[in-house]
């Protein structure tokens, strides 16, 4: 990729996604790029790239960019937090929620694994839960919604229990059952701009999606995700992430990493 190109995705990532490309990433980002290259009909990245700057709609640059960012996540991803959530957290605020109704918002959701951890944790306890999952990609959306995953997609995090309860066999691929597929509406949005609407969510899950971010946009994604959390919430965020750009909104839970609370100063401003 040339420099001039180069820069260009970086500035776009930056400006509509947060995502910082690093130098060491420029590989990698090449190499997802060439499919996109070849499914819209150019002879390399370059020339996709080339495109993507004399275009005046959107659609090519998000494609690009879609491809570029990080999909990875996986059923349970790291497991304690899911366990939290299901025999601590989700508990307690069902008590004091009027009707136990408790809003999840699974925000970076990218193919839905952890949304669907969390929807496997909430029917499991027969809880009243509405989760919502977003994210930017609308290729990762299309496989969320579709619940079908692969041998090696299931055995990331999922026991041979779960696995048998809320999955069907097709072939080689596994299919999430119905009842465990309408747990959680997905739906597109850009965790820079605004949370879904409806009200503020009870615990929010963003897990390994700030850590790849400009420290700016990093702050911006805070602002919102404060904005977004009831007073009395959780936000879940990785085991080694933390609210470092705004340290006046959360403050963590001792004893249970990547776990945090609204700080006091986030409780004044919203008095």
């Amino acid at each position: 990729m040339t420099p001039e190109n180069l820069h260009h995705l970086q500035a776009l990532m930056v400006s509509r996604t947060g995502f910082l490309l690093t130098p060491d990433r420029t590989h990698l980002a090449e190499h997802r790029l060439g499919p996109v290259a070849r499914r819209e009909g150019y002879s390399g990245v370059d020339p996709l790239m080339d495109a993507i700057r004399g275009q005046t709609t959107a659609g090519l640059a998000w494609s690009a960019m879609e491809a570029v960012l990080n999909p990875e996540t996986w059923f349970r991803r790291d497991r304690t937090p899911f366990t939290t959530f299901a025999r601590e957290v989700l508990p307690a605020i069902a008590r004091v929620r009027a009707g136990g109704r408790v809003r999840v918002w699974s925000a970076g959701c990218s193919s839905g694994q952890e949304a669907y951890a969390l929807a496997m944790s909430a029917l499991e306890s027969e809880a009243n839960v509405e989760i919502e999952a977003t994210d930017l990609s609308q290729r990762a959306l299309e496989k969320a919604r579709s619940g079908i995953y692969t041998q090696f997609e299931v055995q990331r995090g999922l026991s041979a229990r779960q696995l048998l309860a809320w999955f069907e066999q097709s072939e080689d691929m596994w299919e999430a059952r119905p009842r465990l597929r309408s747990a959680v509406r997905f739906s597109r949005s850009n965790l820079l701009d605004e949370a879904p609407g409806g009200g503020r969510f009870d615990v929010i899950f963003c897990r390994y999606v700030l850590g790849d971010m400009a420290p700016e946009r990093r702050a911006r994604a805070l602002d919102v995700l404060e904005q977004a959390l009831a007073d009395d919430g959780c936000l879940f965020l990785g085991l080694d992430e933390t609210a470092g750009e705004r340290p006046d909104s959360f403050r963590p839970v001792p004893g249970r990493p990547g776990v945090f609370v609204k700080a006091p100063a986030a409780l004044r401003r919203a008095a």
